[in-house]
């Protein structure tokens, strides 16, 4: 007789007393708990610690793990915390693994969609709702609908174990990576437009200012081996964004630094030359339809 599916959460955490709580609210709100949720708090100082001592109090499924502080944020902590949370697990009959921030809300059905939706498709072996952040229009999704970012990705459980674990990059951009590791695995992966996740603060805001972030995130594109014929061709699209061009602008100023600086590459070149594959048949797909419509036999 099969058993119903049941599923594990992962939350890494710094400092995030103002959001963890509603965070908790929406799990605890779900039609289908998680059998265990593991918090690895990154030597948070103000009151998260606190916050979660007490969710875990009335609910033994919840549990922290406190980390001694370390003297900075760092993008790959959050990877190394993930992968030790996951190791601390009791549970071990989990049908699914659920990487989830400390500062992001959702519906009560979520988790259970989620599941669903698997179950109905076995190929899909990553998946999640799409993030919103705070203050942007829950209607506009992302131009890439198989990208799942980091704060809610929803693995099948022989999807995570098949990929080998995350990649601690320093610059960011793990997330993005196992989602093409998970391609290459022969499994789907995929945003669901309908279950929408309200991220509560800026992204990455604890990389700075708007033109810091940008600059960042360039430095993450050539880090994890974006193609240049892509990075450029985003580029364009991103001065339509806010701040208008001047982001874009930055953004660029960050990818050609670190290519200057030639940044160390930690990414396996066999997973980077994947990546870059499918973003030039991305930017193919973009061009042929353009030509096609352009053609002059088809302007009679």
């Amino acid at each position: 007789m099969k058993s119903e599916p049941s599923y594990i959460l992962v939350t890494p955490v710094r400092d995030e007393e103002a959001t963890i709580g509603r965070t908790i609210e929406s799990v605890l709100k779900q039609t289908c708990l998680p059998r265990e949720w593991v918090i690895v708090s990154d030597g948070s100082t103000d009151g998260t610690d606190g916050i979660v001592r007490r969710a875990a109090a009335k609910n033994p499924w919840i549990r922290l793990l406190a980390l001694a502080p370390r003297p900075t944020r760092s993008f790959a902590a959050v990877v190394h915390n993930t992968e030790m949370g996951i190791g601390h697990l009791n549970y071990r009959g989990y049908h699914f693994i659920g990487l989830l921030d400390a500062d992001v809300e959702f519906q009560a059905d979520y988790y259970e969609q989620l599941m669903r939706r698997c179950e109905a498709e076995p190929s899909l072996g990553l998946t999640g709702g799409v993030v919103i952040d705070i203050g942007m229009p829950r209607n506009r999704y992302p131009r890439n609908l198989a990208e799942v970012p980091g704060a809610v990705q929803f693995f099948r459980r022989e999807c995570f174990q098949r990929i080998g674990g995350l990649i601690p990059i320093p610059e960011g951009g793990w997330d993005g990576m196992t989602c093409a590791m998970a391609r290459m695995h022969g499994y789907q992966t995929r945003l669901f437009t309908d279950l929408v996740v309200d991220h509560l603060k800026p992204r990455n805001i604890a990389e700075g200012g708007v033109f810091r972030r940008k600059w960042q995130m360039g430095v993450r594109d050539y880090a994890i081996g974006y193609h240049p014929v892509f990075e450029g061709v985003e580029f364009i699209s991103r001065m339509k964004e806010s701040p208008l061009i001047i982001g874009a602008l930055a953004w660029g100023v960050g990818y050609c630094t670190a290519a200057l600086q030639r940044r160390t590459r930690i990414v396996d070149p066999t997973v980077m030359a994947y990546v870059r594959q499918e973003q030039l048949c991305r930017i193919g797909r973009m061009i042929i339809p353009w030509s096609y419509r352009r053609s002059p036999a088809n302007s009679k």
